[in-house]
């Protein structure tokens, strides 16, 4: 992992409003470097958005040390100043949006409307993405069967087979995600088998589900060898899964080494394609 000690300088991403893209890009980037999960390595300037802002921004990152920084900004005259600001102080840059927005030019044959912020504007799509959370936390866990009912999809499987995280990653699709957690001693609601068309089952290898449990066990501070991370009754749990998957045919995920992200986009596309039945 990559420390504030050991960088030359910092990652800044400059944007001209809040900074989440240029961000994003960033920590994407540093993935591959195992240094995404340091803090301290990124530096945010938002609203960076006038010539003044500009110097500030570019004196800030040389009073500092240098390093990087990667920007988003549309107005091309801003870009144009920053670059100039940047190569004066001798500092690297990345233009993220300004070569984009130069190849959408010219495959839409139109200007762009450079104006900073617009995709974070509280629009119609804004406030069906916050319903969807709210519906997500809602209904999450099994709190209410109830929710099955008005849900666009709804995931089962055993615990830690990442339910949670994928309803959250597709409310942020816009899309109402409810889940239910499966035990081989509690009876599923009637609810879940009035949506079979809406189900999806959750999978995973029983090493691997053994492996998340005792992490979760020992960052709760507890003691293992509990039922919980027995491989015994993992597999116990599984087969009751499997089955019950097999009862309400519905389409199975191995979620077993898949990023939550990547679950997500198998069921958004599966939803897309109408894929509810393994026939």
């Amino acid at each position: 992992m990559i420390s504030e000690d050991s960088v030359p300088g910092y990652v800044y991403v400059i944007s001209d409003s809040v900074g989440d893209t240029a961000e994003s890009v960033a920590r994407a980037a540093m993935s591959q470097f195992e240094a995404n999960s340091d803090p301290g390595v990124i530096r945010r300037i938002p609203f960076v958005n006038t010539h003044e802002r500009v110097e500030e921004a570019v004196r800030q990152v040389s009073r500092e040390g240098g390093g990087l920084v990667i920007y988003t900004l549309v107005v091309p005259e801003i870009r144009a100043y920053m670059e100039v600001n940047c190569r004066a102080a001798e500092i690297p840059t990345v233009d993220l949006m300004g070569p984009t927005m130069d190849a959408m030019e010219d495959l839409l044959g139109r200007k762009p409307r450079q104006e900073p912020g617009i995709i974070h504007r509280m629009d119609e799509q804004y406030f069906r993405r916050v319903a969807a959370v709210e519906f997500a936390v809602k209904y999450d866990d099994g709190k209410d069967p109830r929710g099955f009912l008005l849900s666009d999809v709804v995931l089962t499987g055993v615990s830690r087979t990442s339910k949670t995280p994928v309803c959250m990653y597709l409310a942020h699709r816009e899309k109402r995600a409810a889940n239910y957690p499966l035990t081989p001693e509690i009876t599923p609601p009637r609810e879940l088998y009035l949506v079979r068309d809406r189900i999806i089952g959750l999978t995973i290898s029983a090493e691997q589900l053994q492996d998340i449990r005792r992490e979760r066990i020992r960052r709760l501070g507890l003691n293992s060898g509990s039922s919980y991370d027995d491989l015994k009754r993992i597999r116990e749990e599984l087969a009751y899964a499997r089955n019950l998957f097999d009862e309400l045919e519905c389409p199975v995920i191995d979620v077993t080494h898949k990023a939550v992200e990547e679950t997500a986009t198998t069921v958004l596309e599966m939803m897309r394609k109408g894929e509810w039945s393994r026939g």
